[in-house]
């Protein structure tokens, strides 16, 4: 099987400071790839590179064998690619359902639909007439999910789930990976907690200091050889 998405040696900037140095990995159609590491490691500036909300200086990012470099972040989710970002980023004038059906805009075909949505996070259904930003944290990120999905991507970008939640929710939306991964769709987690990263990925990257120091299979390595490379030892 050809890999969906292909980066090599990514090399990424906030103004002078060098963010991403040499980045490479790979992902398949159906794979869920964990990134782990530290605060500051470099996670969210590589899901943000494949979005094209930051801007690589140097290497390639390719989808489906196409270069997605240079391509405003509008037609990479036309492309169908979809972000979930850290902190949310829900429209606080917005309701909840209103939030959602601004993820359809892009009208890809595919499963998901304000009833498939609704299905899958059932509370959303009861409060989508509320302000989105009015939720609680856990409901929010549902939110937050479900308008990711409303795009119908073939590649979703989850960045820090667990963020800020209480335990029994960081569980229960994880529980709902495979339905949202199920139908095919390939996703890329990052995730602070190793653990849940690493029982929930069929491969992994550890970056640290914007570098991958290893990656595989979660069954390929040793936890003690995980940790020591989270860590940068």
């Amino acid at each position: 099987m050809s890999d969906l998405l292909e980066i090599d040696d990514l090399h990424a900037f906030y103004g002078d400071f060098q963010a991403l140095h040499g980045v490479s990995l790979r992902l398949r159609q159906g794979e869920v790839l964990a990134l782990i590491g530290a605060n500051g490691a470099g996670k969210s500036t590589l899901l943000k590179s494949i979005c094209g909300l930051v801007t690589a200086r140097k290497g390639s990012i390719r989808w489906r064998g196409a270069d997605l470099l240079g391509l405003a972040p509008n037609r990479i989710v036309a492309q169908g690619v979809a972000l979930v970002p850290e902190g949310r980023r829900l429209f606080p004038s917005l309701s909840v359902e209103e939030n959602l059906l601004l993820g359809g805009q892009v009208r890809r075909p595919g499963p998901w639909s304000l009833r498939a949505v609704y299905d899958l996070f059932p509370i959303l259904q009861d409060k989508r007439n509320a302000p989105a930003t009015s939720l609680s944290g856990g409901q929010q990120q549902m939110v937050s999910i479900g308008r990711a999905l409303m795009s119908n991507p073939d590649l979703i970008l989850l960045d820090e789930l667990s963020l800020g939640l209480a335990p029994i929710v960081i569980k229960d939306i994880y529980a709902q990976l495979p339905r949202i991964t199920g139908q095919g769709m390939s996703a890329i987690l990052v995730e602070q907690d190793v653990t849940r990263a690493l029982g929930a990925c069929a491969s992994f990257s550890c970056l640290v200091e914007g570098r991958v120091a290893l990656a595989g299979a979660p069954g390929d390595h040793h936890r003690d050889a995980i940790s020591a490379a989270y860590f940068g030892m």
